[in-house]
């Protein structure tokens, strides 16, 4: 009697990576060589922002994802640090407005030209102050307008205003060693971080509190990383007490023991995971590593399933990720990574082979768009709100972008979708225990309108009668009468 073995269906067992064409690589692109283990790359459907070697401070490239081929030595950077430049990362609501962390202990907030850098940018919208060590995590929020996280080698995390420029929340006594890497879950309400201390801990910013922590998640000394998938659950990469690389997932709410660990193998680079909630596929990328295996996350057990392996021959320094809405729909691409080397950044397709040239709903469910769902003040009330999603049916198209302005008093009005009110206090205009005072504020903001009006309507009566004079006077002069 002979036993078949069963494989498992899934529609991404046969996903296949693809570099692309050498004409299509950014070539000549001095990839920074500083020791911190960053991606040094971040991507979204308009830009290429690649961290780079800089004589006297920090500097990255801003590339339009158009501009292939070898880039020019000359080309501007953006190059306000005065330290290296530690990490990066695009806002997920403004395709133009990028933050960067540096070893000069500041976090800067740069808006890019709509086409592209000129001239070098050395003027950020906003500089962040409030560590006292080198900043190596920034990360917005990813549904709340201009919130923004940063993490340094002080231990500490400090959750910013980028329209106000002031800091929110400081997370000062959760985290006794150096923080490896910070993920916001899917409404952003928590946060979870990997510690030097061999932690994975799950925190509610706008309380301070440690919601669930689980020591020795990986028993190595090497570097984790923790992100939260979309579910809420938890998944993690580090290294054994042999030194083999494993890859976990938890449950928050009993972290006693991993739902599913897989050791893989005993190289020592730190392993990178990238993860689609879409498609619920985690992409482990590990540095120095020269291929990027994927795994399907489900709901039942083993929950972890190897799909396959992408290998290349060159190492890579690092790895950006493209969001969904940047993909390419008509050729089935499910993921674009775009691994750098030590002089180049190679864009590798991730497609799911199909021979039907129509729009594939099962690979592509709605995804988070370009809208905030919140702004800064109704989060840091304690409102919490999932993604806008878009169809990518009709192919993403891309939204005119809205230029960022840094108020000190207020977070900028031009930022809201129209129709929205003007009142920064957007959220305490409908709470019931404000709003007498959200009436008297609108009554007086009425009462000077009508008086505008009222001034602008004597002006005009004015301007009539003296119009009226002069045109008297000129008939006079034309008659011979005067």
């Amino acid at each position: 009697m002979s036993f078949r073995k069963v494989v498992r269906q899934s529609k991404f067992r046969h996903v296949f990576g693809q570099p692309v064409k050498n004409d299509q690589c950014y070539e000549d692109i001095r990839v920074s060589r500083v020791t911190w283990d960053s991606t040094f790359c971040a991507v979204n459907p308009k830009f290429l922002a690649v961290i780079v070697e800089a004589s006297g401070g920090g500097a990255f490239l801003v590339l339009p994802l158009s501009k292939t081929g070898r880039i020019d030595k000359a080309y501007p950077t953006v190059c306000g640090h005065t330290g290296p430049v530690l990490d990066i990362d695009w806002c997920p609501h403004n395709d133009e407005v990028i933050a960067s962390g540096s070893e000069d202990c500041t976090v800067m907030v740069w808006q890019i030209p709509e086409n592209g850098l000129v001239s070098p940018l050395t003027e950020p919208v906003v500089v962040l102050e409030g560590h006292t060590k080198r900043v190596g995590i920034v990360t917005w929020h990813p549904t709340a307008r201009n919130v923004l996280l940063s993490a340094g080698c002080d231990n500490v995390v400090l959750i910013w205003n980028v329209g106000t420029a002031e800091e929110l929340y400081r997370l000062d006594t959760l985290h006794p060693d150096l923080i490896y890497n910070v993920s916001w879950n899917r409404n952003g309400s928590l946060f979870c971080s990997a510690c030097k201390d061999k932690s994975v801990r799950v925190i509610d910013p706008r309380r301070g509190t440690l919601v669930a922590e689980r020591e020795k998640a990986h028993e190595g000394a090497r570097p984790m990383r923790a992100i939260f998938l979309a579910d809420g659950k938890v998944f993690t990469t580090g290294f054994s007490r042999m030194s083999e690389r494993q890859l976990a997932l938890w449950d928050p709410e009993n972290l006693e023991e991993p739902m599913a660990l897989q050791e893989l193998d005993s190289s020592n680079g730190a392993l990178l995971p990238f993860y689609d909630p879409d498609t619920s596929v985690v992409y482990v990328c590990g540095k120095g590593d020269s291929s990027i295996r994927y795994f399907e996350i489900t709901d039942e057990p083993p929950y972890v399933h190897f799909l396959n392996t992408f290998t290349s021959k060159e190492p890579q320094r690092g790895m950006g990720s493209m969001p969904k809405r940047g993909l390419d729909v008509s050729k089935c691409e499910i993921a674009r990574f775009y691994k750098l080397h030590e002089r180049k950044c190679e864009p590798i397709v991730m497609t799911v082979p199909r021979k039907s040239d129509l729009f594939q709903d099962d690979l592509y469910p709605d995804t988070a768009g370009p809208e905030a769902a919140l702004e800064a003040e109704e989060w840091v009330s304690g409102r919490d709100a999932a993604p806008i999603l878009i169809s990518l049916r009709e192919a993403y198209v891309p939204s005119k972008q809205r230029d960022l302005k840094v108020s000190r008093r207020n977070v900028l009005s031009d930022s809201r979708p129209a129709g929205a009110p003007t009142s920064p206090a957007t959220f305490a205009d409908t709470a019931p225990s404000s709003s007498g005072l959200a009436g008297a504020r609108e009554a007086g903001k009425l009462e000077e309108v009508m008086q505008e009006l009222r001034e602008l309507r004597a002006l005009v009566k004015a301007q009539g009668e003296r119009i009226g004079r002069l045109e008297e006077q000129l008939g006079r002069l034309e008659n011979g009468d005067a």
